[in-house]
């Protein structure tokens, strides 16, 4: 075989080699990514998806943007409804609409973290939170948190970008506010566990008082019952009766009931 012939096929072969590294046809979308293609600074109408895309070389150029949910774990500086200063750790999840990524990088381009989603994140945190009493924010630290994550739903949804989660995960105040909050909480306990007391002696004085009440009505009961029947005070007298006659300067014992119908009549 002339050796022409087989320089030809292998000239041609190394003519696409040079041509494909030279001229790059070939764009790449990775795993989790979104490419938009610019052609001549006009970005495309779409987002393209996963995979390998043919452009037109020194025209068009495909720009990859990361649309994989994202978790960043932030702190912020604010103040509360009465004027205390707090340290608000904090943790949220979001990512890029995959079918609006072309969208954002027209209007916004590839840094709409800073752009966008932490100027509206630190707006919404401090406007929720400035609605809080200090001491009441913590203990519903969780409806905050509820009300932030649709507040930022709400404002970022709109701007292609989603917000799948959000978790107030600590509040810190200055040392003397927390050391005042301590105190009130020990001085409350204290005031509950004396309304409680007070509560316990007015149920035991109220017990007494029904008890004397019962007892004071029982012996007028049996009082009354005694003047009426006068065999009932001699039952009476049976049942206090220890079994020993009195004893007289005489000697003698004499019973003090009559115990027979005929001993009365003798």
């Amino acid at each position: 075989m002339n050796k022409s012939n087989l320089a030809t096929p292998v000239t041609v072969t190394l003519l696409v080699i040079m041509f494909i590294v030279i001229c790059n046809p070939i764009a790449i979308v990775g795993v989790g990514e979104r490419g938009v293609k610019v052609t001549l600074g006009q970005v495309s109408p779409k987002s393209y998806t996963e995979g390998v895309h043919l452009i037109t070389p020194f025209i068009s150029r495909i720009k990859n943007m990361d649309v994989k949910t994202q978790k960043s774990y932030i702190e912020t500086d604010l103040y509360t409804k009465d004027i205390q200063q707090a340290k608000i750790s904090y943790v949220i999840n979001y990512n890029l609409q995959p079918q609006n990524a072309h969208k954002m990088y027209r209007e916004v381009g590839t840094n709409y973290v800073d752009n966008i989603l932490m100027p509206v994140v630190e707006g919404t945190i401090k406007d929720v939170i400035g609605k809080w009493n200090a001491q009441d924010l913590v203990a519903n630290r969780e409806t905050a948190t509820i009300d932030i994550l649709k507040k930022l739903q709400s404002q970022l949804e709109p701007r292609y970008i989603n917000v799948t989660g959000f978790q107030i995960t600590d509040i810190n105040y200055s040392g003397g506010f927390e050391r005042a909050i301590e105190s009130k909480v020990t001085a409350e306990q204290e005031a509950l566990k004396a309304k409680n007391r007070t509560v316990q002696i007015q149920e035991e004085a109220k017990q007494k008082i029904i008890s004397a009440e019962a007892e004071a009505k029982s012996m007028a009961i049996r009082a009354n019952a005694l003047s009426q029947n006068k065999a009932l005070v001699e039952y009476e007298a049976v049942q206090k009766w220890d079994g020993k006659l009195p004893q007289y300067m005489m000697g003698n014992s004499i019973p003090f009931i009559n115990m027979t119908p005929s001993s009365r009549r003798k």
